[in-house]
């Protein structure tokens, strides 16, 4: 088997002062940031969880069914995680990508699979794929059998506790939210918990470096997240849009919000009632980026199909039943493209 070589990293390239990106970054012009027109920053709904006041919790959950039917994408504040943790992450993220390149290496993720733990630039295998520009590193943090903190970066020296801390804290809001979601579908609580199983969670810190072309290329493609949901922080610098009406909308960068993203998984439960949200990841001339993304995921070998109570003579079946581990292997196979992947399992009344 022919060993891949080590990739080139994108903030390596930044930093050489190119006047042009390679062409292996450059993305066809229908999928160029400049080919549909942005709209204004202010669509994406903010919700206040009041700190999960069981009081308001029934305005919360109105709030919460509007969004996840009309965006799929909704950025939730008084949520519960410290600032200081939400600082904390950004910083230690930071740190690292601002770290030594050959100190960053002794890190790098097998450059033969995708997908795997570590710091890496390339998310697919295939050779012909056109490339983010985008550094990341990606920890497997749930369940805690997958945990190894020994191949975290050490420095800082509080890095390791600092992400330990986040997943235990991105994991209740992520257990919260869903249960508020199950609700306003008039499933039990518990539902789509319990229809995910044992939570495999990853969280990827990205980072954006600045691009001597903004125009040609993508910080991270069009796509919808594979799992169940997905909860991102952003820094000032902004970058994240989502896809709403034909339109990218992009998603204001506020310091004390959480990004909530419906991923595919909670579509095909959901019976299409809620869609999963298209989203991608633009960047700059001038200012590097960060953005640190908790994905909350069914294990392997749990199969996922819709909620049986939103299945009706008004309501067809729409998706077909889908081990999650073949729907990964897929969406890695193919590439995400927006969501083919999910469209590939409609049922065709």
């Amino acid at each position: 088997m022919e060993v891949a070589r080590e990739p080139q990293r994108v903030q390596a390239l930044a930093q050489a002062c190119l006047s042009h990106i390679p062409s292996q970054y450059i993305q066809p012009p229908e999928k160029r940031p400049q080919f549909r027109r942005k709209a204004s920053d202010s669509g994406v709904p903010i919700i206040d969880l009041h700190s999960f006041d069981p009081n308001l919790s029934g305005d919360v959950r109105q709030k919460l069914r509007q969004s996840c039917r009309d965006w799929g994408a909704f950025q939730v504040t008084n949520h519960g995680v410290p600032q200081r943790l939400l600082n904390d992450i950004r910083a230690v993220g930071l740190s690292f990508f601002n770290s030594p390149i050959e100190e960053k290496l002794k890190y790098a993720c097998d450059p033969n699979s995708a997908a795997t733990e570590g710091y890496g630039s390339r998310m697919l295998s295939k050779d012909d794929s056109v490339l983010d520009w985008r550094d990341y590193f990606d920890h497997h943090t749930l369940p805690e059998s997958r945990r190894n903190p020994s191949r975290w970066p050490e420095f800082p020296p509080n890095y390791r506790e600092v992400v330990v801390e986040y997943s235990e804290c991105m994991k209740v809001l992520a257990q919260k939210l869903l249960r508020m979601i199950s609700e306003t579908l008039s499933l039990p609580s518990l539902y789509i918990e319990e229809a995910i199983g044992e939570v495999y969670q990853n969280i990827t810190i990205s980072y954006y470096p600045p691009c001597p072309q903004p125009e040609l290329a993508l910080g991270l493609q069009a796509h919808s997240d594979m799992g169940a949901i997905t909860l991102l922080i952003q820094d000032e610098v902004g970058g994240l849009e989502v896809l709403k009406d034909g339109e990218w909308v992009t998603v204001q960068s506020l310091s004390d919000a959480i990004v909530v993203i419906l991923a595919d998984q909670t579509e095909i439960i959901s019976n299409g009632e809620y869609a999963s949200s298209q989203h991608r990841a633009v960047v700059n001339t001038h200012r590097p980026r960060l953005s640190v993304a908790t994905f909350y995921d069914p294990s392997k070998t749990t199969k996922i199909s819709p909620a049986s109570e939103l299945v009706s003579k008004q309501s067809p079946l729409r998706y077909r039943e889908v081990m999650y581990g073949d729907y990964v292997s897929a969406w890695y196979g193919r590439g995400p493209e927006g969501k083919r992947n999910i469209d590939a399992l409609l049922v065709h009344q």
